[in-house]
């Protein structure tokens, strides 16, 4: 036994859920996808230091999903809505740990379709078919304290509070603590 773990490519999936439809992203979205990230909403809670500079569309949606994909660490995905087919979010696997079973999901929705609960349905709907079809144990979110927004995502998605990471990540304005949220295949078998 070389105690070596292969590394394992993200599942390719697409779900979809009576008002949106989630797919792999594709280079043909990266306009919808650089306006999602540009708005000053979601900036403020981007995962990362300002001084990264601005996601571009086009590489989120194809180097940068692409070597995530390859590296097995997760995914980026395309939330398109069913009735115009219109893209308004994004949503991305990241942290994947193989032998755990267990990934995070993140996301970004645009601002003209915030607070119609597109986010926790495509969340939920991801996470499901995650848990159910893919054989992972836990899909966890990870919120920064005062984003009640995400906050209110997780819950309608079915996630379950679990505590606070201190000093665990990033958003724009610097440092941060992180709420973790998770769904774990009990909760939805």
């Amino acid at each position: 036994m070389s105690g070596h773990v292969a590394v394992r490519r993200f599942p390719s999936l697409t779900v979809s859920t009576p008002r949106v439809h989630v797919r792999p992203a594709e280079f043909g979205d990266a306009k919808a996808v650089t306006e999602i990230f540009v708005d000053k909403q979601t900036q403020r809670w981007l995962p990362f230091p300002k001084e990264y500079g601005q996601i571009e569309g086009g590489a989120w949606c194809t180097e940068m999903a692409q070597e995530r994909r390859d590296s097995g660490n997760g995914d980026h995905y395309a939330v398109v809505r069913r009735e115009d087919d219109r893209l308004i979010g994004c949503l991305w696997t990241k942290r994947t740990d193989w032998v755990g079973r267990v990934t995070e999901v993140a996301y970004a929705i645009a601002a003209d379709t915030r607070g119609f609960g597109v986010a926790a349905e495509a969340v939920d709907a991801l996470a499901i078919a995650l848990l159910l079809e893919h054989d992972f144990q836990r899909v966890e979110l990870r919120v920064a304290p005062g984003n009640t927004a995400s906050r209110r995502v997780a819950e309608k998605a079915g996630f379950t509070y679990e505590g606070l990471l201190r000093n665990a990540g990033h958003v724009h304005s610097g440092r941060v603590d992180l709420e973790v949220w998770s769904l774990v295949r009990a909760d939805v078998s």
